[in-house]
């Protein structure tokens, strides 16, 4: 005699079959007049591909002629990021206790979410534009460029990190008498260090990466030299330069990796 087991599947996302395929058809035909409605100078594209075809072939071999100044502009990304991923984790803790449901009034709450979310808003290169606009050109443009991007980042996943915590030790010390800063001292920080630290570490490696994309808008660093190298038609040097910035940010991968590993 056998047994017949019922086995569970899935239910579709949309129970209706007419009206699932609609929305399919639906999708499809949006995509399809999108990009038939695109002003799209196809002319000029067959041409962009012959001029991509001559900036690669001048970008082979790549020449490290240059090499001091390769490393002048790598160094200068290295200190913008640093600077400003400490800049920023600073910033983002009190924020982060402002933005955290279970620890600010409610006035307040909304006050640290609205910064969060006006510091998540921009792109950094449109931030880095900003600065530059308004401090000139230079390194310090990108600090103040990737503080903003590091807030808005940290200090939202610190914020979700603080809503998870055990309150029943934070009641606990409230209930012994102690007071506000001992509360947060020994009751939530050693619940949120790990994830602290964690953030920090992805924060330097994820700033180390923008710094070479704000410094083509003039904002410092690495991609302040690949915009100039561009700009003077040594695809060459240019080609060298994107090589050291992939190689850079891999190893850079690799480390943040094995340490956030280690501390989990």
């Amino acid at each position: 005699m056998s047994i017949e087991r019922d086995t569970w599947t899935k239910p579709p996302f949309i129970a209706n079959p007419a009206l699932r395929w609609a929305v399919y058809l639906g999708v499809i035909a949006y995509f399809g007049w999108v990009g038939m409605s695109m002003p799209i100078d196809w002319q000029r594209v067959s041409e962009g591909i012959g001029r991509a075809g001559k900036i690669f072939s001048g970008a082979f071999p790549p020449s490290f002629e240059r090499s001091q100044l390769l490393i002048d502009g790598f160094l200068e990304s290295l200190k913008i990021a640093v600077l400003a991923t400490a800049g920023g984790v600073l910033l983002s803790i009190p924020i982060a206790f402002m933005a955290a449901s279970n620890m600010a009034p409610r006035p307040v709450f909304y006050l640290g979410r609205a910064i969060i979310i006006i510091a998540r808003s921009f792109h950094p290169v449109i931030v880095a534009i900003l600065f530059v606009k308004a401090v000139g050109f230079g390194p310090f443009a990108g600090v103040l460029t990737l503080i903003v991007y590091s807030i808005g980042f940290v200090a939202k996943m610190l914020a979700e990190r603080i809503e998870e915590i055990d309150f029943g030790q934070v009641e606990a010390m409230r209930a012994a008498g102690a007071p506000y800063l001992s509360t947060l001292i020994y009751a939530i920080f050693p619940q949120i260090i790990p994830r602290q630290i964690g953030l920090t570490i992805y924060q330097l490696d994820s700033n180390l990466r923008a710094s070479a994309v704000v410094g083509l808008v003039g904002a410092g660093g690495i991609g302040a030299t690949l915009a100039n190298a561009f700009g003077r038609y040594d695809y060459d040097f240019a080609l060298a330069i994107t090589i050291v910035i992939v190689g850079v940010i891999l190893i850079s991968e690799a480390i943040s990796g094995i340490i956030r590993k280690r501390i989990q």
